[in-house]
């Protein structure tokens, strides 16, 4: 409570984090839906800014958490939690980057499923961190928790068919190794989602 008359609300500032993820995959899944190779240098400026605004915020978060003597949970889980919702803003970014690193001309579908389910998680993943603060009287917080880790399950389902799909239908090296690539970094932002969730429920059961 203290830390909130100070002004220091972790709850909030955990939404606001994952605001930024969630502004991050939108970016990334309207770039690859309308993508344009001339447009993906400027694309790669502005979700890098999303990126480094997010990092400035989680920079804010922990100078606050070094001054303060009362936390509302473990000082430990709050760094933790910080930082995996930051790593999610840095596995969208880095798609994007990939895409870009690998001069990508077209892109598939099974990468536009992909970063489809990556913004349900992440909206999920933001109506998790809403209800966090009211954890132990919230009737919805499990049910978002579950949802993140299905659409993870998801995600994980959409790796296995992109790259048997791509393995079957190319046989062209350097597309097996790019889109394999990539592949793997989009699975990796759904597995940064499950670890946030994961993260939350583990944050539960100690504080419950």
């Amino acid at each position: 409570m203290m830390a909130i008359k100070r002004g220091n609300d972790y709850y909030g500032m955990f939404v606001e984090l994952v605001e930024f993820s969630c502004s991050a995959a939108s970016m990334l899944h309207n770039t690859l839906l309308n993508f344009s190779t001339e447009a993906l240098p400027s694309k790669i400026e502005e979700i890098h800014k999303i990126e480094h605004a997010a990092d400035i915020k989680k920079h804010e978060m922990m100078e606050k958490l070094a001054k303060e003597f009362i936390t509302p949970i473990e000082r430990e889980d709050i760094i933790l939690l910080s930082q995996e919702i930051d790593d999610v803003t840095d596995t969208i970014e880095d798609v994007l980057i990939k895409i870009f690193m690998f001069n990508i001309s077209s892109i598939r579908k099974e990468a536009l499923d992909f970063t489809s389910a990556i913004v349900k998680c992440t909206g999920e993943l933001k109506k998790v961190m809403e209800e966090f603060r009211n954890f132990r009287k919230s009737k919805t917080i499990h049910q978002s928790i579950i949802l993140v880790n299905d659409l993870e399950e998801e995600c994980d389902k959409l790796y296995t068919d992109g790259v048997r799909s791509l393995y079957v239908n190319s046989k062209e090296p350097v597309e097996l190794m790019t889109w394999t690539e990539i592949f793997d970094r989009l699975e990796r932002c759904s597995d940064a989602c499950e670890h946030v969730a994961n993260a939350v429920e583990s944050i539960i059961m100690k504080n419950s």
